[in-house]
């Protein structure tokens, strides 16, 4: 039996790769018995920060990833795609409906225990253990498991996005279009426009609800941003952010123009009014099915909740917003992986003990849920009398395994997926040169790394 501590994306991944390879499962979680300070149900696999899985095409890396998850029989890859909603390129979700599939999945399985309490030390189980208590691991738990690994955590800081209420966004200050969409319209029939796209199908005029600015109103925003007050980070002196997930304060204090080239630039989003490019854009995404809230794209933010209900409304489209949910910020803590894991996502000197999510030092939803695919198969392997194994480096989830366990563990900070990790390619004799272009080499990095995948599968068949 393997036991499994945290029912994020991770902890649910694995306990579904290890139930549907024959073996029972005990998953932990802690919500209802104890709420943490962002999550909002007691769903598996809630999503807090964004909705967004992030790009859906193989001719970017974390496309890739989930294309792998699928040929592996990924449940997160199933649920998201059930509750898909409209985003462009992206790949995004209803919140509700991908925790609500998830959750239906794990309970209904016949090999899957869920026991709803607080595990506050690690436990001692006969069977692999899986460590995947996410980025608010209980105090504690911290310290246990800082204990188990022998070294202290990194931590940094995650800051979440505000969400608002779609019928209180001014119709006729925004127009809807995807980036580099030539498709475009303004959104100028109130009424039939308030609720979005029908059942969030995309009406083929773009994905997004796109804010303009003037000069004059992005300037006003930016003085106002930086005046807000901002919640107080007096935990550590040296509090760190994931260079990816960014407060947007952070950013704005780099300069009076981060922002408009950063989440706010309006390249290839012209306004159809004009027919130009405003000053900057703030982009509004689709949060769930019924088109009934937004999300600001990029706009994590650590500005008190009265300083947000102020300042955002400064938005062109904003100004009688409603908010379903403020942005906020907390504490993300992770293990140092390159000092502790194997490319398995084994415990260096623990064969039984598996990290997996954020808590392991990987960075991104979808990141997550990959590293708990291979631990929930390979704790099954070690359940079941097998070795365990990891996809090639050349691989995208074989990738990330490799950069957690090999990065320089001096500075190391936790990762997105990216091409940059994946060994280049290389020109063998008589074959076919690298391309130059870097659509299409990451086009051929794909193609030999689903080629890759198919090869380790067969194999482990």
């Amino acid at each position: 039996m393997i036991h499994i501590i945290g029912g994020g994306l991770a902890g649910s991944e694995a306990a579904w790769q290890a139930a549907s390879l024959g073996v029972p499962v005990v998953l932990y979680e802690m919500r209802p018995v104890r709420p943490t300070a962002v999550h909002k149900t007691d769903g598996l696999a809630e999503l807090v920060c964004s909705n967004s899985f992030r790009g859906d095409k193989l001719d970017n890396a974390v496309g890739l990833l989930k294309e792998e998850m699928r040929r592996l029989g990924s449940l997160v890859m199933r649920a998201a795609d059930v509750a898909r909603v409209p985003a462009g390129a992206a790949l995004a979700v209803d919140r509700d409906r991908f925790s609500a599939e998830v959750t239906r999945a794990i309970e209904e399985h016949p090999l899957i225990t869920i026991r709803r309490e607080e595990v506050s030390s690690i436990p001692t189980v006969d069977g692999p253990l899986i460590i995947a208590t996410g980025p608010l691991t209980s105090d504690a738990l911290s310290k246990e498991i800082a204990a188990l690994v022998g070294a202290t955590h990194l931590y940094f800081y995650d800051a979440i996005s505000p969400i608002v209420l779609a019928e209180s966004i001014d119709r006729t200050r925004v127009f809807r279009a995807s980036r580099w969409n030539r498709n475009v319209r303004a959104v100028h029939e109130p009424a039939r426009q308030n609720a979005g796209p029908a059942c969030g199908v995309d009406d083929g005029q773009g994905d997004y609800l796109n804010c303009p600015f003037t000069a004059e109103e992005y300037h006003r925003f930016y003085t106002e941003l930086m005046a807000a007050e901002k919640t107080s980070l007096h935990e550590f002196d040296d509090p760190k952010f994931f260079e990816g997930c960014l407060p947007i304060e952070v950013m704005a204090s780099r300069g009076v123009d981060t922002l408009r080239f950063g989440p706010m630039k309006p390249v290839g989003l012209p306004d159809p009014r004009t027919g130009r490019d405003a000053y900057a854009v703030v982009q509004l995404r689709q949060d769930n099915l019924a088109a009934s809230h937004y999300s600001l794209v990029g706009f994590q933010t650590q500005m008190k909740w009265g300083g947000q209900a102020r300042v955002l409304k400064l938005i062109p489209g904003l100004e009688h917003a409603e908010f379903v949910r403020f942005g906020m910020i907390h504490r993300n803590t992770y293990i140092n992986g390159p000092t502790v894991l194997r490319d398995t996502w084994q415990v260096k000197y623990r064969d039984d003990v598996f990290f997996a999510g954020q808590i392991s030092g990987v960075e991104g939803y979808v990141e997550s849920a990959a590293s708990g695919l291979i631990a929930g198969r390979n704790a099954a392997a070690v359940a079941q009398g097998r070795t365990p194994s990891a996809p090639a480096r050349t691989t995208a989830i074989g990738a990330l395994g490799y950069y957690v366990s090999h990065a320089e563990p001096k500075h190391y900070q936790p990762s997105n997926i990216t091409f940059g990790i994946i060994p280049p390619l290389v020109r063998e004799p008589g074959g076919p040169r690298v391309p130059k272009q870097k659509s299409e080499r990451n086009e051929r990095l794909s193609q030999r790394a689903l080629a890759d995948l198919e090869a380790w599968m067969q194999s482990r068949a």
